[in-house]
């Protein structure tokens, strides 16, 4: 009986990608790196053949950021335009916006945006404010509000915005998606200023009676929750990826400087002080791995339920693991650790991204307690 992970597909898709990233490394430019990567195939893995895409799932797609990572070289615009966006789109867009979006995010011609966090929401999605009502003259949607963390807004042709319309039978307003372009009228941005230095910037959006058309609005007005959750759980499992290639990209350093490093005539990876937890954290890196594996499997075979909850486990562990990854690289170098040289001081500042967002890790502890363990609701 023989265990294996990874399909020969899969396998190969890794190799080709890790190829990828040696090409490009921690010095990338992101336009260069997209674009190849664009060429390739690989922005699009996910989604629909019949629309240019490879006709795979989140898995394939996780492959290729965590391998680029791993590389030094992520694309945070992956997690946010083919795995959320190209997600929802393919899942419940119209054959229209379908036509439109997905060929272009496959091919990398253009990406889209997601704005989803407000500054009095948080991670408590049930308490956004964005309102959306339509115009009864003309029947266009009106949107205002305000969001805040949006990663690439100004490179995107597009954010796709959560807000939310009101219920005619009950007065009580529900979660829908619309696509807003770049330079609607209304739609203002402010770039927030960040000690995490990133290819990507983040933004402040306001949304001020942002006029958009009746079908602006993607999937089924009542759908609620059901659409949002279908790029929610995507966008979870791709932190995992992302934050696992992070942590194996500092691993990767640590060991090579702990072999070769030499003090009192033995390498310090022969002391236990070092070996041990480096030896930590790739087990608890590989586990994450698993954890992220099946929320993929699970998403891709349409178990919504089940990734649910594996996407938001997979996600807490990965982000535990890569933080601990990252600080065990930089002690491990000391000194060096903080040098340019190494590159490995700017990813302690990266790697607790994953601990915050897109969720936090305590929501994530809340979730399970609550919809795993069966615990009485705290929030």
């Amino acid at each position: 009986m023989s265990f294996t992970l990874e399909s020969e597909e899969h396998a190969a898709l890794r190799a080709a990608v890790v190829q990828l990233g040696k090409r490009h490394g921690r010095g990338f430019d992101r336009e260069a790196l997209w674009a190849e990567a664009a060429k390739l195939g690989y922005l699009g893995v996910n989604l629909p053949e019949e629309y240019g895409g490879g006709g795979g799932g989140i898995s394939e797609l996780s492959i290729v950021l965590e391998e680029l990572g791993a590389a030094g070289c992520p694309l945070l615009m992956m997690v946010v335009s083919p795995a959320i966006c190209g997600t929802v789109i393919a899942r419940f867009g119209t054959q229209d916006q379908k036509r439109e979006w997905l060929p272009a995010l496959a091919d990398g011609t253009r990406t889209m945006a997601f704005g989803i966090t407000e500054p009095d929401a948080g991670s408590n999605s049930h308490r956004i404010t964005t309102t959306a009502r339509r115009d009864p003259d003309t029947g266009d949607w009106l949107l205002t509000g305000r969001k805040v963390f949006v990663s690439g807004v100004d490179i995107a042709d597009a954010t796709l915005i959560v807000g939310r319309t009101e219920d005619a039978r009950t007065g009580r307003l529900k979660p829908c998606l619309f696509i807003v372009p770049r330079d609607t009228e209304g739609f203002g941005r402010r770039q927030i200023d960040m000690e995490l230095h990133a290819a990507e910037k983040q933004f402040e959006l306001t949304l001020d009676d942002v006029r958009l058309p009746a079908d602006a609005l993607v999937g089924d007005e009542d759908a609620g929750l059901l659409q949002l959750f279908a790029g929610l759980n995507p966008e979870r499992i791709m932190t995992a990826a992302f934050a696992i290639g992070m942590g194996r990209h500092a691993l990767t350093k640590a060991v090579a400087y702990a072999r070769d490093r030499t003090v009192w005539n033995t390498p310090i990876g022969a002391h236990q002080a070092i070996a041990h937890p480096l030896a930590q954290a790739h087990i608890d890196l590989e586990l994450a791995r698993l954890m992220m594996q099946k929320a993929a499997h699970l998403y891709d075979a349409g178990d919504d339920i089940g990734a649910g909850e594996a996407a938001n486990m997979a996600k807490y562990a990965a982000a535990e693991a890569c933080v601990k990854a990252v600080d065990q690289a930089v002690h491990t170098l000391g000194g060096n650790g903080l040098t340019r040289e190494f590159g490995l001081a700017s990813l302690i500042t990266a790697a607790r991204v994953a601990r915050i967002a897109p969720v936090s890790r305590e929501m994530i502890l809340n979730y399970v307690s609550h919809q795993t363990l069966g615990l009485p609701k705290s929030y």
